[in-house]
């Protein structure tokens, strides 16, 4: 018996800045997680996979990340994609870097 299918998004890497990055409904590359594409079905999963990879001139490494529906948007499920919606890890670099007071 195979597993029932959990909503995805798709995400990769920015190619020229390394941010994360998310594939939008109206195919966009966004830095927000809540502006993801909720896929709820495995064949569009695919398809829409197969579209992220070819974009290599833009993305690296695209894949299908599991997430829920959120109150904003898709939410992530496990802590690696929790994590990596906020940046960096580096202290003083991307989304985690406070403005200059």
């Amino acid at each position: 018996m195979s597993r029932r299918f959990t909503p995805k998004v798709v995400t990769a890497n920015d190619l020229l800045e390394g941010d994360v990055i998310y594939l939008t409904e109206d195919d966009r590359w966004s830095r927000n997680h809540s502006e993801a594409e909720l896929i709820e079905d495995e064949a569009h999963a695919d398809i829409r996979l197969i579209f992220a990879s070819k974009q290599a001139n833009k993305v690296v490494g695209p894949y299908l990340a599991d997430a829920r529906p959120g109150p904003n948007g898709p939410e992530p499920v496990h802590f690696r994609e929790e994590f990596r919606t906020r940046g960096p890890s580096n202290y003083y670099h991307g989304k985690q870097a406070e403005p200059a007071n």
